[in-house]
């Protein structure tokens, strides 16, 4: 009687064990990331099969688990979908590590979300995600992902493990997509974006004109308590470095003017005897000036001069004739760089007791 031969093991469905999966941030993949892991599009499409253990997400953007997605998976299956690179450059595969986003960066609400914002829906709650991708990109918006699309991207913000667009573009992006129904959420979400710290007014209101949403309800009423929030915290800002670098204090918002001549123009802060005075730059932005470059504005290409800067300076120019000196801060600096500004200050206090006597001019409340 003969030994029956031993029957050869079926080979298994993946050549790899399934533990390798695991590294996949929330176990979302692309069909290019299953490619590289050594899975073939029919190995792929049999896991998907009803019953399976995995289940597609987005055209090319699968699931690696049964059940609905979190949050986070909508999240970076929408950025695997937006950042996947066109057709014709497809044949190289990714390294298994590749997180295959691209240039695709999330904005708009889920964007808020991961920058904090309170006025936000969390990222679990939200139906649609918004990504950014360029202008040249041939994709379309699908499912849950909103594809936004820009002439020039802006440095994404690493959150929560993916690239995310600077909350000015976010908020340009989350305000151009409400409805009409959303405008007190829209109030709350740029009255927020100010109040707590985010941004500078000023950068965020040349953001909304260039995304040509300033004419919006929402927008219009909030525009000036934007404008005037922001110059009273970088007001905050500036009496707060002048105490606790202890700088002299200087007298606050004044009017200099000639003996029996014109008025040279207000100041925030002036130390009469050393001639020196501090400018806040709180300009509000022109609202018909040409788009900015990252929109694909060209700057260079008939550009008019800003009526408020060229204020500004001829103000300066004044001052400085006499003897004066100013030192111009913005409000972003004196948040993000107050040592540096205090020291900026320090020196031209210091370097005002080498100089020509000033002009005498008149002190006055403002």
């Amino acid at each position: 009687m003969t030994q029956n031969t031993p029957l050869s093991p079926l080979p298994p469905l993946f050549p790899r064990p399934a533990h390798r999966f695991q590294d996949a941030p929330h176990r979302v993949l692309s069909a290019a990331q299953l490619r590289a892991r050594g899975v073939s599009a029919a190995q792929t499409s049999a896991q998907c099969l009803p019953g399976g253990p995995w289940q597609p997400l987005l055209p090319g953007v699968y699931l690696l688990h049964a059940g609905p997605p979190s949050g986070q998976e909508r999240l970076h299956g929408a950025l695997l979908y937006a950042g996947r690179p066109p057709a014709s450059s497809r044949r190289t595969l990714p390294a298994p590590s590749d997180e295959g986003f691209g240039e695709a960066m999330v904005t708009g609400l889920a964007a808020l979300a991961l920058h904090g914002f309170a006025s936000a829906p969390d990222l679990e709650a939200l139906h649609r995600v918004d990504v950014l991708v360029p202008r040249t990109r041939r994709l379309r918006s699908t499912r849950y992902v909103e594809v936004v699309r820009a002439a020039a991207l802006p440095p994404p913000v690493r959150l929560a493990g993916v690239p995310v667009a600077p909350v000015e573009r976010a908020l340009a992006d989350a305000v151009a997509g409400a409805g009409a129904g959303d405008a007190e959420g829209v109030r709350r979400m740029l009255t927020e974006a100010v109040r707590s710290g985010h941004c500078e007014p000023g950068s965020l209101v040349r953001e909304l004109s260039a995304a040509k949403v300033l004419g919006r309800p929402a927008v219009v009423g909030a525009v000036d308590a934007l404008l005037a929030e922001g110059r009273a915290a970088a007001e905050g800002r500036l009496y707060a470095m002048v105490r606790e670098h202890h700088l002299p204090e200087p007298l606050w918002n004044v009017e200099l003017r000639l003996p029996g001549g014109p008025e040279l123009g207000g100041v925030d802060a002036y130390w009469p005897d050393l001639a020196v005075a501090v400018e806040l730059d709180t300009r509000a932005p022109r609202f018909g000036a040409p788009e900015p470059e990252r929109r694909g504005g060209n700057r260079g290409a008939g550009r008019t001069e800003d009526p408020q800067w060229s204020a500004y300076a001829a103000k300066r120019e004044r001052l400085e004739r006499l003897g004066i000196t100013v030192v111009h801060l913005t409000p972003r600096k004196l948040r993000e760089a107050t040592e540096q500004q205090a020291t900026v200050v320090r020196t031209a206090l210091m370097a005002a007791g080498d100089q020509e006597p000033a002009a005498y001019v008149m002190v006055l409340p403002r």
